[in-house]
């Protein structure tokens, strides 16, 4: 009777521990899956579209809590995917809701009329690169108009096939680059 009852406790054991682990292994999974969908992934930049603020290969960490709570501002880098794939696009947000974009033949940016001022282009526009800015592009309530910094290499909001960004189509906003570790930090440019 004691080995019958001893073996009955160890059973009882192991299946309090099986039963514990899968506990710990759904908590597991229900917290990565929370923090993905919800705080935050990784991404890696693929092109030069973002050079020299963001190179080829670079690891990003995409906050996407932020904007659940505050609305993205002028020159944010945002992520969204591009024409509903699995391809993400990595921008910097020029033109905001109710404002009118343009591009002059000098490479020059114009929100409602006034020149932009800013330093983010790696380089001048080109007349070849104006895309749909060369008229003035009046963007809706929810909508953003995104570039790259290396203006002359990006497919961004100056071409039809990416257009002005909505709103619910950002995932989130560039927060800092995880890797490279010799460049590891926020991005502060």
């Amino acid at each position: 009777m004691g080995k019958e009852k001893k073996a009955e406790e160890e059973e009882f054991n192991i299946g309090k521990e099986l039963l514990g682990m899968l506990i710990y292994i759904i908590t597991v999974i229900v917290v990565v899956w929370f923090i993905v969908h919800f705080v935050g992934q990784r991404t890696e930049v693929s092109g030069e579209s973002m050079y020299d603020t963001l190179d080829d290969g670079d690891n990003l960490w995409v906050d996407k809590l932020t904007y659940r709570f505050k609305d993205p501002k002028r020159f944010d880098i945002i992520v969204f995917p591009y024409q509903d794939s699995d391809v993400y696009f990595i921008k910097r947000i020029i033109g905001l809701p109710g404002e009118k974009v343009r591009i002059d033949e000098a490479g020059v940016i114009y929100i409602d009329g006034e020149p932009l001022e800013e330093d983010y282009g790696y380089e001048v526009i080109e007349p070849g690169t104006i895309g749909r800015a060369w008229k003035e592009i009046s963007l809706g309530e929810d909508e953003y108009f995104v570039m790259g910094d290396n203006r002359n290499n990006s497919k961004d909001s100056r071409f039809e096939d990416v257009g002005n960004i909505s709103r619910d189509e950002l995932v989130g906003k560039a927060a800092f680059r995880m890797w490279p570790l010799s460049k590891f930090g926020k991005i502060d440019k």
